[in-house]
């Protein structure tokens, strides 16, 4: 054989091995060394390819697209910096469980170490934050090699798919020439592979989870972020048997589409409810079960901590289950899903005036948030004005700091078919205009991405995907000049460097942004305005709205609100 036709076998091995193990969608960043893998998708019609040139950007854009689909993407680079720009996103999915399959293109061993362009050291470049990683043979005749690579795909989707899920890294070297041959048809690979099941736990696990149930009086349910796969009939149904409050984050789904019969145990005013000192002392549980990641309310992490629950139960997919507080008394290791049924529910003695008691702080705390977001012309009230706008069967992203903040404050319960994502692994302000991107390639379904000027910022490259790939993706920009989180937080109580440090403010405006990436944009100072534009149809499939506030009116503003659901709530103990 050719060089050539060593080179062709080889990587459409790869691929076909891929796809036959249930992979279909691929992110490629344009580069040389990895010429041979982006032809071979790129001519196959088994993968959707989408492109971006900025690889920070397009690992963020690959993480979106798995993230909504709870399926892995691979991620392809050429050699260098450009395996490097991926790390934030790979921190990103290890911490958020997405799975994700990252090729590397490398240098051929002869030229790692000794000085070649372009060419660093990418075995274990990304350590601990990948759950495997592999650095294949280079292409050659050997009759074990391309056996070998097939059952590597095979372990890179299985291992990424696992409970729990998450990126794996193949590193992959080519000697040059570089190019291939097309072909029309994929191989396919001799060894059979099954994907991994739904993991299930003991009877055991089960019959304890029944009697905390059984032995609590007052039982509090929280329901964090949980992976896109999870079955929210399942959920619940759950919810329905078990008759507690749950406090339910908008990343769990369970603030839309709420069956009529499960809407009086739903708690999404958990976080400003928890301001309320008599409330806490109060309302303390004796059991908590929780699902999903812990929620970012600092409200709620205090109000457990103070508590220490006689019960708490952590449902989590893995060995090393998410337990920030150090209090869980149970982990049942599983994958959300129907075993859930076969908990016994029954014979509780549930301590009604306690659950009531919930449901009447929700409707207090709700009260005031929709007068709020009716009467106040603030960020929240802009973001709440935009939430109650949201049309059916559509998607909101939000950055991390306040938006997310403002979403679990102001997205109130809805029976319209609303998802709300974040990257919250991680909590950071990176790639967030390419998350969002890539989860509504994912999704085909009209997004709105809620962001501060200083996010949006931090990802303007990640536009650069909708010159290649048609975006349906409405922007909205709270410009407040700067870090608004920093002016709830100690730092802004220290006059000196704060504006400097903390602050900083660009004076920026987004005008010139979208007029570079041909995007619709409106630039809106009341909620008025804002109403209008966003009950005008787009003309184009990219929408940029700049939405002007002020930090420090917001800050009042937030605190007023606070002060008032405080005050109502405090009247639920008077005599």
């Amino acid at each position: 054989m050719t060089n050539k036709q060593i080179l062709t076998e080889y990587v459409y091995r790869i691929i076909g091995a891929l796809s036959a193990y249930g992979v279909k969608d691929v992110v490629i960043s344009p580069g040389s060394r990895s010429t041979p893998l982006a032809y071979a998708f790129a001519s196959s019609s088994d993968f959707q390819v989408v492109r971006h040139v900025d690889e920070r950007s397009a690992g963020f854009l690959a993480l979106g697209m798995a993230k909504a689909q709870a399926k892995p993407v691979v991620l392809l680079c050429t050699s260098g910096t450009a395996a490097a720009n991926y790390f934030p996103a790979i921190v990103e999915a290890y911490y958020a469980r997405v799975p994700l399959i990252v090729l590397t293109a490398d240098r051929p061993h002869e030229l790692r170490g000794v000085g070649a362009p372009q060419a660093i050291d990418q075995p274990n470049l990304y350590g601990h934050h990948v759950k495997w990683t592999a650095d294949l043979p280079i292409p050659d005749e050997d009759m074990h090699t391309l056996p070998h690579i097939e059952r590597h795909m095979a372990r890179a989707t299985s291992v990424a798919m696992a409970s729990p899920k998450g990126p794996v890294h193949i590193n992959v070297p080519f000697r040059e020439p570089l190019l291939i041959d097309f072909k029309e048809q994929l191989p396919q690979p001799k060894f059979k592979q099954s994907l991994p099941g739904k993991l299930v736990p003991t009877e055991e696990a089960v019959k304890e989870l029944s009697m905390v149930i059984q032995q609590s009086e007052k039982g509090l349910v929280i329901v964090g972020e949980l992976s896109q796969d999870v079955s929210t009939d399942t959920m619940w149904a759950f919810i329905r048997a078990l008759k507690w409050p749950v406090l339910v984050e908008s990343l769990s789904h369970l603030r839309s589409n709420i069956p009529i019969d499960c809407q009086p145990y739903i708690i999404e005013n958990y976080d400003a409810i928890l301001k309320n000192e008599l409330f806490k002392q109060n309302m303390q549980p004796d059991s908590v079960i929780r699902f999903g990641s812990q929620p970012v309310s600092k409200p709620l992490t205090l109000f457990i901590k103070a508590v220490q629950p006689q019960a708490l139960v952590t449902i989590d997919e893995d060995a090393l289950f998410r337990d920030p507080l150090g209090m869980t008394t149970l982990h049942i290791q599983a994958d959300v899903s129907e075993w859930l049924l076969a908990v016994d529910c029954s014979n509780q003695q549930i301590d009604q005036a306690y659950a009531k008691k919930w449901a009447e702080a929700n409707a207090i705390a709700t009260k005031h948030v929709k007068n709020y977001i009716a009467e106040q012309a603030d960020e929240g009230a802009l973001a709440g004005l935009l939430f109650e706008q949201l049309p059916n069967h559509s998607d909101l992203f939000a950055s991390s700091s306040m938006p997310i903040r403002d979403v679990d404050t102001f997205f109130s319960n809805t029976t319209r078919d609303v998802r709300v994502f974040a990257n919250r692994g991680t909590n950071g302000i990176d790639g967030v205009v390419s998350t969002a991107i890539g989860t509504q390639l994912a999704t085909k379904r009209a997004t709105y991405l809620l962001i501060g000027d200083l996010s949006f910022l931090h990802d303007a490259n990640g536009l650069i995907a909708s010159r290649y790939q048609a975006v349906d993706l409405t922007i909205i920009v709270m410009n407040n000049d700067g870090g608004g989180i920093f002016s709830y937080l100690a730092q802004s109580t220290v006059e000196a460097h704060y504006e400097q440090l903390f602050g900083t403010p660009t004076g920026l405006k987004m005008n010139h942004l979208a007029a570079m990436y041909d995007a619709q944009y409106e630039e809106v100072q009341t909620k008025a305005q804002l109403k209008t534009v966003l009950n005008t149809p787009k003309n184009k499939p990219l929408r940029i709205i700049e939405v002007a506030t002020n930090r420090q009116q917001n800050v009042t503003t937030h605190r007023q609100l606070w002060a008032a659901i405080n005050e109502e709530l405090d009247t639920l103990w008077q005599a």
